[in-house]
Protein backbone atom coordinates (compact mmCIF):
# COMPACT_ATOMS: atom_id res chain seq x y z
CA UNK A 1 0.00 0.00 0.00
CA UNK A 2 1.48 3.68 -0.55
CA UNK A 3 1.85 5.86 2.10
CA UNK A 4 -0.54 8.59 2.10
CA UNK A 5 -0.26 11.59 0.15
CA UNK A 6 0.49 14.67 2.62
CA UNK A 7 -1.72 17.30 3.50
CA UNK A 8 -1.40 20.30 1.19
CA UNK A 9 0.35 23.48 2.75
CA UNK A 10 -1.84 26.50 3.87
CA UNK A 11 -3.58 28.61 1.77
CA UNK A 12 -1.09 31.56 0.51
CA UNK A 13 1.93 29.35 1.46
CA UNK A 14 4.37 28.11 -0.95
CA UNK A 15 5.75 24.48 0.43
CA UNK A 16 9.64 24.49 0.09
CA UNK A 17 10.85 20.95 -1.32
CA UNK A 18 13.16 19.65 1.24
CA UNK A 19 14.86 17.88 -1.20
CA UNK A 20 16.63 19.25 -4.05
CA UNK A 21 15.97 18.15 -7.72
CA UNK A 22 19.91 16.70 -7.85
CA UNK A 23 19.18 14.70 -4.08
CA UNK A 24 15.79 13.22 -5.52
CA UNK A 25 17.35 12.15 -9.05
CA UNK A 26 20.34 10.26 -7.63
CA UNK A 27 22.95 13.12 -8.08
CA UNK A 28 23.94 12.13 -11.15
CA UNK A 29 25.67 9.02 -10.35
CA UNK A 30 24.42 7.31 -13.42
CA UNK A 31 26.31 9.78 -15.71
CA UNK A 32 29.61 9.50 -13.49
CA UNK A 33 29.33 5.62 -13.59
CA UNK A 34 28.71 5.80 -17.42
CA UNK A 35 31.98 7.87 -18.26
CA UNK A 36 34.31 5.43 -16.35
CA UNK A 37 33.96 2.25 -18.82
CA UNK A 38 34.63 5.35 -22.28
CA UNK A 39 37.72 6.81 -20.85
CA UNK A 40 39.28 3.33 -19.59
CA UNK A 41 38.91 2.82 -23.25
CA UNK A 42 41.29 5.83 -24.04
CA UNK A 43 43.39 5.01 -21.60
CA UNK A 44 43.68 1.58 -22.26
CA UNK A 45 44.53 2.41 -26.39
CA UNK A 46 46.93 4.98 -25.64
CA UNK A 47 48.76 2.64 -22.51
CA UNK A 48 48.51 -0.16 -24.89
CA UNK A 49 49.90 1.52 -28.08
CA UNK A 50 46.76 1.65 -29.83
CA UNK A 51 45.90 -2.28 -29.23
CA UNK A 52 42.06 -2.70 -30.00
CA UNK A 53 42.13 -5.86 -27.96
CA UNK A 54 43.31 -4.44 -24.78
CA UNK A 55 40.81 -1.22 -24.81
CA UNK A 56 37.98 -3.54 -25.47
CA UNK A 57 39.06 -5.98 -22.90
CA UNK A 58 39.34 -2.93 -20.40
CA UNK A 59 36.03 -1.22 -20.74
CA UNK A 60 34.11 -4.07 -20.78
CA UNK A 61 35.99 -5.05 -17.73
CA UNK A 62 35.44 -1.57 -15.81
CA UNK A 63 31.89 -2.04 -17.28
CA UNK A 64 31.39 -5.59 -15.48
CA UNK A 65 32.99 -4.21 -12.20
CA UNK A 66 30.43 -1.35 -12.02
CA UNK A 67 27.42 -3.47 -12.57
CA UNK A 68 28.66 -6.00 -9.85
CA UNK A 69 28.80 -2.76 -7.49
CA UNK A 70 25.65 -1.27 -8.22
CA UNK A 71 23.88 -5.03 -8.52
CA UNK A 72 25.40 -5.55 -4.75
CA UNK A 73 24.21 -1.71 -3.63
CA UNK A 74 20.29 -2.37 -4.94
CA UNK A 75 20.51 -0.53 -8.25
CA UNK A 76 17.52 -1.81 -10.73
CA UNK A 77 18.92 -4.70 -12.62
CA UNK A 78 17.46 -3.31 -15.78
CA UNK A 79 19.29 -0.13 -15.41
CA UNK A 80 22.62 -2.28 -14.76
CA UNK A 81 22.06 -4.50 -17.70
CA UNK A 82 21.62 -1.40 -19.78
CA UNK A 83 24.19 0.19 -19.25
CA UNK A 84 26.56 -3.03 -19.38
CA UNK A 85 24.95 -3.75 -22.84
CA UNK A 86 26.13 -0.46 -23.98
CA UNK A 87 29.17 -0.77 -23.08
CA UNK A 88 29.59 -4.23 -25.06
CA UNK A 89 27.63 -2.79 -28.08
CA UNK A 90 30.16 0.27 -28.26
CA UNK A 91 33.05 -1.75 -27.81
CA UNK A 92 32.10 -4.37 -30.72
CA UNK A 93 31.34 -1.60 -33.30
CA UNK A 94 34.77 -0.58 -32.77
CA UNK A 95 36.16 -3.57 -32.77
CA UNK A 96 34.53 -4.71 -36.13
CA UNK A 97 35.09 -1.17 -37.83
CA UNK A 98 38.82 -1.40 -36.30
CA UNK A 99 38.28 2.21 -35.56
CA UNK A 100 38.56 3.13 -31.96
CA UNK A 101 36.62 6.54 -32.24
CA UNK A 102 33.55 4.30 -33.13
CA UNK A 103 33.53 3.34 -29.39
CA UNK A 104 32.14 6.92 -28.79
CA UNK A 105 29.35 6.20 -32.27
CA UNK A 106 26.54 4.71 -30.18
CA UNK A 107 26.58 7.59 -27.11
CA UNK A 108 26.82 10.15 -30.65
CA UNK A 109 23.31 8.52 -31.49
CA UNK A 110 21.71 7.54 -28.17
CA UNK A 111 22.16 10.94 -27.28
CA UNK A 112 20.81 12.63 -30.36
CA UNK A 113 17.52 9.83 -29.53
CA UNK A 114 18.01 11.55 -26.14
CA UNK A 115 17.49 15.04 -27.44
CA UNK A 116 14.47 14.27 -29.66
CA UNK A 117 12.37 12.41 -27.39
CA UNK A 118 12.99 15.46 -25.10
CA UNK A 119 11.71 18.06 -27.23
CA UNK A 120 8.76 15.72 -28.36
CA UNK A 121 7.78 15.01 -25.02
CA UNK A 122 7.27 19.08 -24.30
CA UNK A 123 5.45 19.65 -27.74
CA UNK A 124 3.11 16.88 -26.94
CA UNK A 125 2.23 18.36 -23.19
CA UNK A 126 3.98 15.31 -21.75
CA UNK A 127 6.90 16.64 -20.58
CA UNK A 128 9.26 13.57 -19.47
CA UNK A 129 11.20 15.84 -16.47
CA UNK A 130 7.74 15.66 -15.15
CA UNK A 131 7.28 12.19 -15.70
CA UNK A 132 10.25 11.37 -13.86
CA UNK A 133 9.74 13.74 -10.89
CA UNK A 134 6.37 12.67 -10.87
CA UNK A 135 6.95 9.07 -10.26
CA UNK A 136 9.80 9.74 -7.97
CA UNK A 137 7.38 11.99 -5.58
CA UNK A 138 4.34 10.25 -5.81
CA UNK A 139 2.25 12.33 -7.31
CA UNK A 140 2.55 9.93 -11.05
CA UNK A 141 0.41 11.81 -13.33
CA UNK A 142 -1.47 14.23 -11.59
CA UNK A 143 0.59 17.22 -12.60
CA UNK A 144 -0.22 17.62 -15.81
CA UNK A 145 -3.81 18.51 -14.32
CA UNK A 146 -2.09 22.01 -12.95
CA UNK A 147 -0.94 24.09 -15.53
CA UNK A 148 1.42 25.83 -13.42
CA UNK A 149 3.51 22.65 -12.92
CA UNK A 150 2.67 21.80 -16.61
CA UNK A 151 4.25 25.06 -17.83
CA UNK A 152 7.29 24.60 -14.82
CA UNK A 153 7.96 20.90 -15.80
CA UNK A 154 8.26 22.28 -19.83
CA UNK A 155 10.56 24.95 -19.18
CA UNK A 156 13.29 22.76 -17.08
CA UNK A 157 13.09 20.28 -19.71
CA UNK A 158 14.09 22.25 -22.60
CA UNK A 159 17.61 22.36 -20.09
CA UNK A 160 17.59 18.47 -20.76
CA UNK A 161 17.16 19.19 -24.27
CA UNK A 162 19.88 21.01 -24.71
CA UNK A 163 22.54 19.17 -22.55
CA UNK A 164 21.89 16.12 -25.06
CA UNK A 165 21.97 18.37 -27.77
CA UNK A 166 25.21 19.69 -26.81
CA UNK A 167 26.32 16.55 -26.26
CA UNK A 168 25.56 15.49 -29.93
CA UNK A 169 27.19 18.60 -31.78
CA UNK A 170 30.57 17.67 -29.12
CA UNK A 171 30.38 14.07 -29.52
CA UNK A 172 30.06 14.44 -32.74
CA UNK A 173 32.40 16.71 -34.36
CA UNK A 174 35.44 14.90 -32.17
CA UNK A 175 34.03 11.59 -33.55
CA UNK A 176 34.13 13.05 -37.26
CA UNK A 177 37.37 14.47 -36.78
CA UNK A 178 38.84 10.83 -35.25
CA UNK A 179 40.23 12.79 -32.25
CA UNK A 180 39.74 10.10 -29.71
CA UNK A 181 41.73 11.85 -26.25
CA UNK A 182 39.19 14.79 -27.30
CA UNK A 183 36.02 12.41 -26.42
CA UNK A 184 37.54 10.93 -23.57
CA UNK A 185 38.49 14.53 -22.11
CA UNK A 186 34.61 15.49 -23.56
CA UNK A 187 32.93 12.12 -22.10
CA UNK A 188 34.16 13.32 -18.56
CA UNK A 189 33.14 17.10 -18.65
CA UNK A 190 30.13 16.23 -20.37
CA UNK A 191 29.19 13.60 -18.24
CA UNK A 192 28.83 14.02 -14.16
CA UNK A 193 29.40 17.69 -14.07
CA UNK A 194 26.98 18.96 -17.02
CA UNK A 195 24.49 16.63 -15.09
CA UNK A 196 24.99 18.16 -11.75
CA UNK A 197 25.01 21.59 -13.88
CA UNK A 198 21.37 20.77 -15.38
CA UNK A 199 19.92 18.90 -12.36
CA UNK A 200 21.00 22.06 -9.88
CA UNK A 201 19.34 24.86 -12.76
CA UNK A 202 16.23 22.48 -13.48
CA UNK A 203 15.42 23.22 -9.93
CA UNK A 204 16.14 26.58 -10.31
CA UNK A 205 13.61 26.53 -12.95
CA UNK A 206 10.62 24.66 -11.52
CA UNK A 207 10.79 26.91 -8.49
CA UNK A 208 11.26 29.90 -9.78
CA UNK A 209 8.43 28.90 -12.34
CA UNK A 210 5.76 28.38 -9.74
CA UNK A 211 3.69 31.35 -8.87
CA UNK A 212 3.85 32.23 -5.22
CA UNK A 213 0.76 30.41 -2.73
CA UNK A 214 1.48 27.16 -4.94
CA UNK A 215 2.04 24.46 -2.75
CA UNK A 216 4.59 22.90 -4.59
CA UNK A 217 5.60 20.21 -6.93
CA UNK A 218 4.68 17.22 -4.51
CA UNK A 219 1.17 19.49 -3.86
CA UNK A 220 -0.21 19.61 -7.98
CA UNK A 221 -3.27 21.70 -7.57
CA UNK A 222 -6.33 19.37 -9.21
CA UNK A 223 -9.49 21.03 -10.33
CA UNK A 224 -8.51 24.52 -8.68
CA UNK A 225 -7.15 27.20 -10.98
CA UNK A 226 -3.56 28.47 -11.38
CA UNK A 227 -2.56 31.05 -8.61
CA UNK A 228 -0.59 33.70 -11.71
CA UNK A 229 -2.11 37.22 -10.27
CA UNK A 230 1.41 37.22 -7.60
CA UNK A 231 3.80 35.99 -10.16
CA UNK A 232 6.83 33.44 -9.74
CA UNK A 233 7.69 33.05 -5.96
CA UNK A 234 11.16 34.26 -6.01
CA UNK A 235 11.76 34.71 -2.17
Amino acid sequence: MSSPEPSPAPSGETERPRESITQLLGGGRAALEASVPPVVFVAAWLLSGASMAWACGASIASALVLAVISWAQGRKPRAVLMGLLLVVASAFVAARTGDAANFFLLRVLANAGSSLAWAVSIVIRWPLLGVILGTVVGTRTRWRQDPALLRAYSLASWLWVGQFALRVVVFGILWWTQNLVGLGVAQIVLSYPLMLTVLALSGVVLFRSVPRGHPGFRHPRVGRPEVSDAGPDRD
